[in-house]
């Protein structure tokens, strides 16, 4: 018999009695999938498919980074864009959008000629990720409270994950199958995966539960969304907190890409490895990374932000470490070459996607789900910029010394000045 204390009306689907059938994990399902294809796809095939395209194409190994560079120019172009673009046509709509950029460009990208239109279309690629990521990073606080937000979006971001996995495994193959134009059918079969997700996006997400009738989750049940600020607009002490995470989201930018863009080529041209066991080393990394978010989302959510962000940075320190002297390792204590690859695998998967997931609930914490996609916007403007230099640097150094052992050094020293620097951001108490 109904409650007759219940108003008209608030009989609804409940978010925590029915969590189970809230719409939201449908949110998160088809984020996963976005993610897989904006990231893990767009971004992360290009260390596997880099060795056998840049010498199919003639490129040097600074050529080699300018293509990762192109890649982030154009993501840090849309990034100015991206809030403009949510307003004008609505989050779902826009990270359908760069999906569209994304699967368009890469198909394409398998009938280049030559370097030139291979990095002007590796551009665009960059200006679909950069849109779908902001888009999918805010939608996603729309529809999760903040006592669950860090954890849903380290789900989201799960999918990075998945799209490392399978390009570490079909990449290869497809290559082999192919030769000597494996590399371009692994674009084009990247690129027609990316348009799928595209299509699923657009039929499943919603931007808000207001449009399916619920709350958040980890709302308690309340349907009406907690009052949002009149103006889009940042205060002074809103801008000083997003550069402080900023200047720390450039710095793991720069470093995470490195070893994103060059880890399978130092396999494959250091370690002499061959294409598919590189790729099978590399599908490790994707594995390890699905815990990634969740893990790190979770540690943000129970004890603070910031121990989120030390936590991440100490393993990154570590991973970059042994990815950059595993000979010094080899010689001075006897133990296969191999073995601190595999350590610095494990690390770096486990915690690739931490700082995203902790930046992004950071970011919606303090500035409220009406306006994550603009601060989210603004430090990733500083993750592009650190994303542009990282590939650049790295391939030149490589270019000098043959090696790209500097380039990790330079990795380390750098997420260990990201963890001082998250020492200095506030804790917000529950």
């Amino acid at each position: 018999m109904p409650d007759k204390d219940i108003p008209p009306g608030a009989a609804t689907r409940n978010v925590d009695t029915a969590a189970s059938l809230h719409y939201g994990y449908v949110i998160v399902a088809v984020g996963v999938l976005v993610m897989f294809a904006c990231l893990g796809l767009a971004r992360f095939s290009l260390g596997v498919l880099l060795p056998s395209m840049s010498e199919a194409l003639g490129m040097s190994y600074a050529q080699r980074g300018y293509l990762g560079t192109g890649y982030f120019i154009g993501y840090l172009a849309m990034v100015a864009w991206a809030p403009l673009l949510a307003k004008k046509l609505g989050n779902r709509l826009a990270l359908v959008t760069g999906l569209g950029f994304i699967g368009a460009s890469m198909v394409l990208l398998g009938i280049a000629g030559s370097y030139v239109p291979a990095l002007a279309l590796y551009t665009v690629t960059g200006v679909g990720s950069g849109a779908a990521n902001i888009a999918m990073m805010a939608l996603v606080a729309n529809w999760f409270a903040p006592s669950a937000r860090g954890t849903a979006t380290g789900a989201v971001i799960a999918g990075n994950g998945m799209g490392i996995i399978l390009s570490g495994i079909l990449v290869p193959a497809v290559v082999a199958a192919f030769a000597p134009h494996g590399w371009r059918w692994g674009w084009i079969v990247l690129g027609g995966l990316a348009l799928a997700v595209c299509t699923a996006a657009g039929l499943l997400l919603r931007n808000s539960p207001q449009e399916k009738g619920l709350a958040m989750i980890g709302s308690e049940g309340r349907r009406k969304a907690p009052p949002q600020p009149a103006t889009i607009r940042l205060d002074r002490d809103e801008k000083r907190f997003l550069v402080h995470l900023g200047v720390i989201y450039a710095l793991f930018g720069a470093t995470y890409i490195i070893y994103g863009t060059f880890f399978v080529t130092t396999l494959v041209d250091e370690l002499g490895l061959g294409g598919e066991a590189a790729g099978r080393f590399w599908s490790w990394v994707g594995f390890f990374s699905l815990f990634s978010g969740p893990l790190f989302g979770k540690i943000s959510d129970a004890f603070s932000r910031r121990a989120g962000l030390l936590a991440a940075f100490g393993v990154q320190t570590c991973a970059y470490l042994l990815a950059g002297f595993h000979s010094t390792v080899h010689t001075m204590g006897h133990i296969p070459e191999l073995v601190p690859l595999y350590g610095s695998v494990v690390l770096f998967g486990l915690a690739a996607w931490a700082i995203p997931t902790v930046m992004t609930a950071a970011v919606a914490d303090r500035l409220g789900p009406a306006r994550t996609a603009l601060g989210f916007s603004f430090i990733t403007f500083f993750f592009a910029v650190g994303q542009v230099i990282g590939p650049t640097a790295a391939g030149a150094m490589a270019d000098v010394t043959g090696s790209f052992t500097m380039a990790y050094a330079l990795s380390a020293v750098l997420t260990a000045t990201g963890a001082c620097l998250a020492t200095r951001l506030p804790v917000r108490r529950k």
